[in-house]
């Protein structure tokens, strides 16, 4: 898939089917609507094309309300590509581009910039300075630009919407049962593998300590079992999200002992998969009662991980 950076990129060639939206997560309503696009553009001889925002719009609109993010640009490109996307246009949403009226995003993104033929998009959709753009204002527009405009209805699990809001609610409570089945697949972060205080190694769990991209979320504070993965190499892991109380206040990050592994990961990149939650992050009296505790989680941990080696396929 190529990634195209910038309005000043513009235009693509060839004709296309265009899907937009910022799909944090790209959770399983994105997944849908970003179906749909590649759907048509392979009955119409159209090139799929999805297009994101580099970053979350209220970074522009509303400095200091962006909620945390569930997936890198990186991740998120991964994601978007493996449903067959061919070319991912991300467009700068800065305080200019945030002023284009409706009719100026159609214009300058869609028609002359993409040559959209079709332009696949989820039911809530709204564009266009102020959010003054919808589907009905999108349908009307698109005749006189060449384009027809298909809405996808809001997916949902059980009756319950699919939304990165409501993932984002579910992961800070440490809840992962919703955010699995609303993604798809399992929650995870990744990050550079940074050195420690070396207390792990100390009392015989070494950990990887994970330095995530800002604006990223972690789950709530916890200890979690989960996987963890590094190019084509994945453990078992007993993950910690927390602040290490026992030892004084820390920043919140990530740090996982992976089980039946032996050698130093510093300054690579390591993943870590959240597969079941087992307790909250507490203050020990002691080093002897924390060892007493970890080797309960590792425990578990294997029982709840080591079985199963790949993750669910939800329909």
């Amino acid at each position: 898939m190529e990634v195209v950076h910038g309005s000043n990129s513009l235009p693509l060639s060839g004709e296309s089917s265009v899907t937009i939206g910022f799909f944090d997560g790209v959770h399983r309503g994105h997944q849908t609507v970003i179906r749909r696009a590649v759907e048509v553009a392979g009955q119409r001889g159209l090139g799929p094309v999805a297009v994101t925002f580099d970053r979350h719009p209220l970074e522009t609109l509303s400095p200091g309300k962006t909620p945390p993010l569930l997936t890198t640009l990186r991740r998120k490109a991964e994601l978007i590509e493996a449903l067959g996307v061919e070319t991912l246009f991300v467009l700068e949403f800065t305080d200019e581009v945030s002023r284009w009226p409706p009719g100026g995003f159609v214009e300058r993104v869609l028609d002359r910039g993409l040559s959209a033929r079709h332009v696949v998009v989820g039911a809530n959709f709204t564009f266009g300075h102020r959010a003054a753009g919808n589907i009905g204002v999108l349908a009307d527009l698109g005749p006189r630009h060449g384009f027809t405009v298909e809405a996808v209805a809001t997916f949902t699990v059980d009756g319950h919407p699919v939304s990165s809001t409501s993932i984002r609610e579910a992961l800070a409570e440490g809840e992962l049962d919703w955010p699995e089945r609303a993604l798809g697949r399992r929650y995870a972060v990744e990050g550079t593998v940074v050195p420690g205080a070396g207390r792990g190694r100390g009392l015989g769990f070494p950990t990887a300590n994970l330095r995530t991209p800002a604006g990223i979320l972690l789950p709530g504070r916890g200890v979690y079992a989960g996987r963890a993965t590094t190019g084509e190499e994945s453990w078992t892991a007993a993950i910690n999200v927390g602040i290490n109380p026992t030892f004084g206040h820390e920043p919140l990050h990530v740090e996982a002992h992976l089980l039946d592994f032996e050698g130093d990961l510093t300054g690579g990149v390591l993943g870590v998969e959240f597969w079941a939650r087992l307790r909250d992050e507490v203050r020990f009296d002691g080093p002897d009662e924390l060892v007493r505790q970890v080797e309960d989680d590792v425990r578990r941990t294997r029982e709840i991980v080591a079985g199963e080696t790949t993750p669910p396929v939800i329909p």
